[in-house]
C-alpha cells in the first residue's frame, strides 16, 4: 500500500507508522487522516503485527495540530460532520484497536496531534516535547475527542485549565500529571519505545486485546466495565494462549504464544 503522507515500516512483529509532513510539522489534513485509517486497518488485520508505534518525522513535531486551512470557512453542520467523521475514522478507531498502539511523541503534540496521541493506548515523550489543546484561541473547542480523553488522563481540573488557557505543558509536567508514561531524550526515545514493545510482545496478544477491550469499556456510557472484564476474562479460557500460558507456568518454562 502506497502512502503520500505517512511511512509504514514493519520489522518482524513490530510496526512503525510515521506521519511524514515535516514542512507542515506533520499537521493532520483529510488525506493524512484517511491514510492513517487505512494503515492502522491493514496492520490490525496483519496477524504478524503485535505492536504499533506511532510517531512524527523529524525532531520538532509529533503532530503540531490540524490543517486549519481545510475547515476555516466551514458552516455549523460542516464542522459537526468534520468532527464526527474524524473521530470515527481515526481517533475512536485507534483507541479500539486490539493491537497495542504506543504514541512516540517526538516534539510538539498540539490540538489534533495531542488528541491522536491520547487515542493511542499510552504515550512516551522526548524531553523537548510540548503538549496542549490550543483550540479556544481559534474560537473553537477540541473536536477529535480532546474534551473527553484529556480529563480521563489528567483529571477534570487540569484538563479544564489546559483547554481554557490554550497553553502548552512540557514533557516532564505531562508525565507528572499522567498524560505520558515516560520522558527521555530524543536519541533514546525510539529505543525506549522498542524496549517497551518487546516486553508487550512476549505476552499473549489475545489476552492483551481482551484487556484493551475491558479497560476501554470503563469509559463507555451505559457499559458496566466490571461485567466487560468478567466476560473478557471468561473468553480467555477458551483460547490456545491460555492453555499455553498456564501449561508453561506449571512446567516452569517460558510460554510460546502463537
Amino acid at each position: 500500500m502506497n502512502f503520500e503522507n505517512i511511512i509504514v515500516e514493519k520489522n518482524n512483529s513490530l510496526a512503525k507508522v510515521t506521519i511524514n509532513r515535516p514542512k507542515k510539522l506533520n499537521a493532520l489534513n483529510k488525506a493524512t487522516i484517511e491514510e492513517l485509517h487505512n494503515a492502522f486497518k491493514s496492520l490490525e488485520e496483519d496477524a504478524a503485527v503485535r505492536v504499533i508505534l506511532l510517531t512524527g518525522s523529524g525532531d520538532k513535531a509529533f503532530v503540531a495540530g490540524a490543517d486549519i486551512s481545510e475547515f476555516a470557512h466551514f458552516s455549523v453542520d460542516e464542522g459537526a460532520t468534520l468532527a464526527r467523521a474524524g473521530q470515527e475514522m481515526l481517533f475512536d478507531f485507534v483507541e479500539n484497536l486490539s493491537t497495542p498502539v504506543i504514541a512516540v511523541v517526538n516534539g510538539f503534540a498540539l490540538g489534533g496531534g495531542l488528541e491522536l496521541a491520547m487515542a493511542c493506548h499510552f504515550r512516551i515523550a522526548s524531553d523537548n516535547a510540548k503538549m496542549g489543546l490550543p483550540e479556544v484561541s481559534l474560537g473553537v473547542i477540541p473536536g477529535y475527542g480532546g474534551t473527553q480523553r484529556l480529563p480521563q488522563l489528567v483529571g477534570k481540573g487540569k484538563a479544564m485549565e489546559m483547554i481554557m488557557t490554550a497553553g502548552m505543558i512540557a514533557a516532564e509536567e505531562a508525565k507528572n500529571c499522567g498524560l505520558v508514561n515516560y520522558v527521555t531524550t530524543q536519541e533514546e526515545l525510539l529505543p525506549l519505545a522498542e524496549k517497551i514493545a518487546s516486553k508487550i510482545m512476549r505476552n499473549s496478544s489475545t489476552a492483551i486485546s481482551e484487556a484493551i477491550r475491558a479497560i476501554n469499556a470503563n469509559f463507555e456510557d451505559g457499559v458496566n466495565g466490571f461485567e466487560a472484564e468478567i466476560e473478557a476474562f471468561g473468553e480467555c479460557f477458551g483460547t490456545d494462549d491460555f492453555k499455553e500460558g498456564t501449561t508453561a507456568f506449571l512446567e516452569k518454562r517460558k510460554p510460546n504464544f502463537s
